[in-house]
C-alpha cells in the first residue's frame, strides 16, 4: 500500500498529475481541489494516496489531506460510487462541508457534483450518516474534521483500524489534550486507541 508521495510535481493535467519521487514518475488521479492545492511544476509536496487494485489496472489517487483521502474512502464504500464520482463530489465540496451535508441529510448539496443524481446523493448520505455520526458542526468542526500532522496521521491510523471518524477525531483530539500538541505519532495512536476502548 502507498500511503504517501512525498517528491517534486512534475505536472498536471485536468484530472491527474505526475509526481516525481527519487526519479521515478508517479500518476496520480486527484479532484480538481487537490490539483488547486498542489504547487506549480518544479516545487516540492506531500500527496496522501489510496492505491486502488482492479483485475487489469493498478491506479493511484492523490488528496492534498488525509480528511480528503478518508471522505474518498468512505464514499467509495458506497455502492454505486466508484472512484470518478468520489473525486467529483470532492471537488464540489470540502470534507467540513460534506460532513454537514451527510449530517444534515442534505442530498441537495451532495447532488450539485457532477455525475451525482438525486437517487445516488439521497444513498450517499443515508448510508454515511452513521459512519459520521459524531462528528461535531460549527467552529471547533474544522480542528476535528481535518487535524494537522501527527494528529492527521494518528486519525488515519484509526480509521485504518476500523474506527468511526467521529470516533477516531475524539479519541485523537483527547490524547493530543493530554499529550500536548508536540506529541510524536506513536504516541499519538497509543493514547488514542486506550480513550477509544474506554
Amino acid at each position: 500500500m502507498i500511503a504517501h508521495l512525498k517528491g517534486l510535481v512534475a505536472s498536471t493535467g485536468i484530472d491527474h498529475a505526475v509526481i516525481e519521487v527519487a526519479g521515478v514518475g508517479y500518476l496520480v488521479g486527484a479532484s480538481a481541489r487537490t490539483l488547486a492545492a498542489l504547487p506549480p511544476a518544479g516545487e516540492a509536496c506531500l500527496v496522501h494516496t489510496e492505491l486502488l487494485v482492479g483485475e487489469d489496472f493498478l491506479r493511484l489517487v492523490g488528496f492534498a489531506s488525509a480528511a480528503e483521502r478518508d471522505w474518498f474512502r468512505l464514499l467509495t464504500g458506497v455502492q454505486g460510487v466508484g472512484a470518478r464520482v468520489a473525486l467529483a463530489i470532492l471537488s464540489a465540496l470540502e470534507p467540513n462541508d460534506l460532513s454537514r451535508a451527510v449530517m444534515a441529510q442534505d442530498k441537495a448539496t451532495v447532488a450539485r457534483a457532477n455525475g451525482v443524481g438525486p437517487k445516488l446523493a439521497e444513498r450517499i448520505v443515508r448510508e454515511l450518516k452513521d459512519k459520521v455520526g459524531g462528528v461535531a458542526l460549527g467552529p471547533a468542526a474544522a480542528a476535528q474534521v481535518v487535524p494537522a500532522g501527527a494528529s492527521a496521521d494518528a486519525v488515519s491510523a484509526l480509521l485504518n483500524l476500523g474506527f468511526r471518524p467521529a470516533e477516531a477525531s475524539a479519541a485523537v483530539a483527547a490524547a493530543e489534550e493530554e499529550l500536548g500538541a508536540s506529541a510524536g505519532l506513536d504516541a499519538l495512536v497509543r493514547l488514542a486507541l486506550r480513550k477509544a476502548a474506554k
